[in-house]
């Protein structure tokens, strides 16, 4: 099809095999995070108490020793012990997957891309955004083993759609890591900042730009709305469409950089896509210089639903 290229079969074989390994090593870590903190027996007025303590340092008592908490505290060191074997190995595969990736030219999104939505993974904060706008096509294209012409997908900003309705979680995870959203960000990539002129955007000294958006204030949502208790830190702007978003199906995709590098995309599914798309391009109030490529992206997408996915027809 014309705008769309098939990847080779090496290219596709080693994807499966480099999706798959992935996959398994971020289950196998959130699992290993089920077992975090430590177990062992206290002696209190001769006798022994099972105390689980976790990384934070507080401490809970089991009840006292006997069959039952002799078999909880050895399934605890042996499960321990047996993901963190697991999590060695898999991320040792992985590392090799990733050299696997790069060799082959498997992957195309551009590593700043990846390393964003790897640092809001390890920040636990992965399932309060989804990737919306051009970026999404990463995702729908590496789901079918295909390729958008480059045209279609060059961009130097990626937009993050903020769950608002999680914000309640969301601002509780924030204040328990002590940070800031942009410092997050900056686990990614310690040179983005927040614009003096658009607090809703990130910037790098590449010029690569994070947008944090939300959808309109409905439910008691809070307006203005800053994305932690810092003063210094990202305010999420509006956007009209943001709610249909939120409340559509989500995809998941594992996505890789140029670099050989993987990570999973949270975003909107292709129908939802090309409605949003089609709809930006027939606004008069867009940009006449972005309406041609909105116009092109929904009509690209719409080809790989009808060609690729069945289950969005």
């Amino acid at each position: 099809m014309n705008g769309i290229i098939e990847l080779h079969p090496n290219q596709t074989r080693q994807y499966i095999d480099a999706e798959t390994i992935f996959l398994e090593m971020l289950r196998v870590r959130k699992e290993q995070m089920e077992t975090r903190g430590t177990m062992f027996w206290r002696d209190i007025s001769g006798t022994s108490y099972l105390i689980r303590e976790s990384v934070g340092g507080s401490q809970k008592s089991l009840g006292a020793q006997n069959a039952k908490t002799d078999s909880i505290f050895q399934n605890f060191q042996s499960k321990k012990s047996g993901l963190s074997d697991r999590l060695i190995s898999l991320t040792n595969a992985a590392h090799v997957q990733q050299r696997l990736n790069k060799a082959l030219r498997v992957g195309r999104v551009p590593f700043i891309v990846v390393k964003t939505l790897n640092a809001l993974q390890d920040a636990g904060l992965d399932d309060h955004f989804l990737t919306i706008g051009t970026h999404a096509l990463y995702a729908y294209e590496s789901a079918c083993g295909v390729r958008f012409i480059p045209d279609v997908l060059a961009t130097q900003d990626i937009d993050l759609l903020f769950d608002s309705r999680k914000r309640l979680s969301f601002m509780s995870k924030m204040k328990k890591m002590d940070s800031s959203f942009i410092g997050a960000l900056q686990k990614a990539d310690p040179t983005f900042r927040v614009m003096s002129d658009k607090k809703q955007t990130a910037i790098n000294d590449s010029g690569f730009e994070i947008d944090v958006i939300r959808r309109m204030t409905v439910d008691g949502d809070p307006n203005p709305l800053r994305m932690s208790e810092f003063e210094d830190d990202l305010w999420a702007v509006q956007i009209t469409d943001g709610n249909k978003m939120l409340g559509g199906k989500k995809l998941s995709q594992v996505i890789i950089s140029e670099t050989g590098h993987m990570a999973v995309m949270n975003t909107i599914e292709p129908r939802m896509f090309v409605k949003v798309k089609t709809q930006l391009s027939q606004l008069t109030s867009r940009d006449p210089k972005k309406r041609p490529k909105d116009q092109l992206q929904a009509k690209l997408v719409q080809e790989l639903i009808d060609s690729y996915m069945p289950q969005y027809q």
